[in-house]
């Protein structure tokens, strides 16, 4: 039978492929130096398990560019549970209620537009508002307050927003002007004197 397989017939079902045999003389095609070149800590065991961010032992990327520092920067250090966050409510999420419903973060969580009260909200004006609420919130944009209070509702700040204290100029009293002293003193010894060359004269 032709199309019987046997051990004279058997072939794999893909070709296959060699695999690459460094270090195996200059014949080889990959031999002396393995296809490692020169020295160098390329060259050696390990050399590729170096981490994410290493070069080399210099001053890397991230530690030669300036911080911002504080809490609320982008570029603030340290990064993570220490910046300042918002989970934000636009009034457009806020049209689901009915007239009349007073909005609090308990009623946003169940309704799935918060994931936790812990966090600060802030609502946002996207979108249009036809409702009349009253919403509880941490903070909230000029446009969402417009919106919520041209729709007849009102809103309630859960923590009073901070006020930017204005530096005042202490204005320094206008000292006489010393230019001028000079001058006096020179009158002064000139009519003293005027006498005395009068009586000269005589």
């Amino acid at each position: 039978m032709a199309n019987e397989l046997t051990l004279s017939n058997l072939s794999p079902a893909q070709p296959r492929k060699n695999r690459k045999r460094v270090g195996r003389g200059p014949g080889s095609g990959n031999g002396r130096y393995s296809g490692r070149g020169i020295k160098g800590q390329k060259s050696r065991s390990g050399s590729h398990m170096m981490r994410a961010g290493f070069e080399g032992g210099q001053m890397p990327i991230y530690m030669r560019v300036p911080k911002l520092r504080g809490n609320t920067s982008k570029d603030a250090m340290p990064v993570g549970p220490f910046r300042t966050y918002q989970q934000p409510v636009n009034v457009r999420d806020l049209e689901q209620f009915d007239n009349g419903t007073d909005v609090t973060l308990e009623l946003l969580k169940q309704h799935g537009l918060i994931t936790r009260t812990s966090v600060d909200v802030k609502i946002l004006g996207d979108g249009e508002l036809t409702k009349k609420l009253t919403v509880s919130a941490h903070a909230a944009s000029g446009s969402a307050r417009i919106k919520i209070e041209a729709a007849g509702g009102s809103i309630a700040l859960l923590r009073e927003p901070k006020v930017k204290k204005k530096a005042v100029r202490k204005v320094k009293p206008v000292a006489a002007d010393v230019d001028d002293a000079p001058e006096v003193e020179a009158v002064a010894e000139v009519e003293a004197a005027t006498p005395e060359t009068e009586e000269a004269g005589n």
